[in-house]
């Protein structure tokens, strides 16, 4: 028996890209999956592909801009399997800009999905984790914020929120909790749609189709890390293309 197998993980973001990656990798290995995004109908599609392979799913669709949505997904992973081993907070928004573009809308809206969707999670699988005994944090951040570069810098810093949010959860967390921060590089997701400028956007879809690893590779970095056994933390995985700066 994997460590995978059995396990009830929910993911934000499961829509497509790295969370559609990670759920179908994950059910395929044993573990039952709680969906959760912004598009219904791609989670419907999700979920009925994973029960055709034998897997099992549910899935709400989940904005985690709203805590109530977030505080929904774990009540509906417990009520469908009677557990939550692990939440992947996995959703985020990149509409990367110069920061004299003054587009402050759109820094507030990856505050709101990078990093306030990130710590709704925390407060609705919290309290469930600590009830059960045992629960795992597995949260998306990036490379970005390892190697800052113009345009991304407010990006970044919600994602550098996210990672010391993370460490100081693990810290709080005691013995019976993990908490992983997975940094992915360039990945062949919708990352470039979000982007408002027409040449930036050109520019970061054509970095991605040279460069960028599928998100499966993702996918397997956070398998790892969910299959450890009791005791073993994996605290940070970077997983990003050989041919990245």
């Amino acid at each position: 028996m994997s460590g995978i197998e059995g396990k009830v993980v929910a993911i934000t973001g499961a829509g497509s890209g790295i969370g559609e990656a990670t759920a179908l990798l994950l059910a395929a290995r044993g573990a039952k999956v709680v969906l959760g995004a912004r598009r219904p109908e791609r989670l419907a599609a999700l979920a009925a592909r994973i029960e055709e392979a034998g897997g099992e799913a549910a899935w709400a669709r989940t904005d985690v801009k709203r805590r109530a949505d977030l505080t929904a997904l774990v009540a509906l992973a417990r009520e469908r399997f009677g557990k939550l081993d692990v939440l992947v907070s996995n959703a985020g928004v990149g509409p990367i800009s110069p920061l004299d573009d003054l587009r402050v809308e759109e820094w507030e809206e990856m505050i709101d999905v990078n990093l306030k969707g990130v710590l709704y999670g925390i407060a609705a699988a919290l309290p469930v984790f600590r009830e059960q005994g045992f629960g795992h944090f597995v949260n998306t951040v990036s490379t970005a914020g390892l190697r800052i570069v113009p345009l991304q810098a407010v990006y970044a810093g919600t994602k550098n929120a996210v990672r010391t949010i993370s460490e100081g959860l693990r810290q709080e967390a005691g013995d019976s909790l993990r908490v992983t921060v997975v940094s992915p590089g360039f990945v062949r997701t919708e990352f470039a749609d979000s982007v408002p400028d027409p040449g930036v956007r050109a520019q970061v879809a054509d970095r991605m189709e040279k460069i960028a690893i599928p998100p499966e590779a993702v996918a397997r970095a956070i398998a790892f890390a969910v299959e450890q056994p009791d005791g073993v933390d994996v605290g940070d995985i970077v997983v990003r293309p050989t041919a990245q700066d």
